[in-house]
């Protein structure tokens, strides 16, 4: 009969497409994992992994076994969940994924209170990008991620509990006569820095100004938001910010300006994205009223 271990030693090799690196993510020895994946394969007659001394590949049925072994763990996953649910609320480890535009903003203000009302909390924190947290979520490899609306969440749930406005970062020698606050127009005119594709803040700041994606790379520029302040620094342009990241970016840059950007807002809406069937939806309740009530204290301040 198939084991949980034998589909775990799978998946294991999948993510590394490495037999020694999937033993040593497994904490096993490389024999016994080994072992274990051929006794997998013996068992349904099946084989799921080519190998040979420099690579690994996954058959095409492989990959279609692979995919209901995910699954599989995921339930698993869940029923766990369940059982500990019933204990003492964010008592559980529980594994929390960030985008890099929301994660070194939010966190700071959020976690002290967290540590402080839940000391029980094992938290594991992964930083991604939109795409690969929602995939993860949607595979059981975290229990929830956070992410800036509009994006596709087909499949999950979302918890909404924060909403905000862009702001123009712009050099003081830089910034138009209006201070204060920048129209679209203005800031199409301007040469505008984004993050590269494959950031959603690109995605909804071309969106809120109703410009086009840039046909070439010119019009993007960098992989952070650390980044793009030190090119607006350099005098090399404008670039767009969520208004959580201003308290941090403005102090350590007081040649900057930030500008309000004059569209009907909210311009993003933070969100906790879970399955439907996860077990600690309670947990994520508890988790945006401890969110918003921390932020809307800090906003305030």
């Amino acid at each position: 009969m198939i084991s949980l271990k034998q589909l775990h030693y799978a998946l294991a090799v999948s993510q590394t497409r490495h037999f020694r690196k999937a033993s040593q993510l497994c904490n096993v020895s490389q024999s016994a994992l080994s072992s274990a994946i051929s006794e997998l394969e013996s068992q349904l007659d099946v084989q799921i992994f080519e190998r040979d001394n420099k690579k690994v590949l996954v058959t095409t049925l492989g990959e279609q076994i692979l995919e209901r072994a995910q699954q599989v763990m995921t339930q698993i996953d869940d029923i766990e969940q369940l059982a500990k649910s019933h204990s003492k609320p964010l008592s559980q480890p529980m594994s929390l994924g960030a985008i890099p535009t929301i994660g070194p903003y939010l966190l700071p203000q959020v976690l002290p209170a967290l540590r402080n009302a839940y000391p029980d909390l094992e938290l594991t924190i992964a930083e991604e990008q939109s795409s690969v947290l929602v995939d993860k979520v949607k595979r059981g490899e975290l229990d929830t991620a956070v992410l800036a609306l509009p994006y596709d969440t087909d499949g999950l749930l979302c918890f909404e509990f924060w909403k905000e406005d862009f702001y123009a970062l712009s050099h003081r020698d830089l910034q138009p006569e209006n201070v204060g606050v920048i129209t679209r127009e203005q800031l199409q005119q301007s040469k505008l820095l984004l993050l590269k594709e494959g950031h959603c803040l690109t995605d909804h700041a071309l969106s809120v100004c109703q410009m086009p994606r840039p046909q070439n790379e010119k019009g993007l520029a960098g992989t952070s938001l650390y980044t793009l302040v030190q090119m607006v620094a350099g005098r090399m342009g404008t670039t767009l910010v969520p208004e959580m990241a201003l308290p941090f970016l403005l102090p350590q840059n007081p040649e900057l300006s930030a500008l309000k950007l004059d569209e009907p807002g909210p311009h993003r809406r933070l969100a906790f994205i879970v399955r439907p069937n996860y077990a600690g939806l309670a947990s994520i309740e508890l988790l945006k009223k401890l969110f918003i009530g921390q932020l809307a204290l800090n906003s305030q301040t």
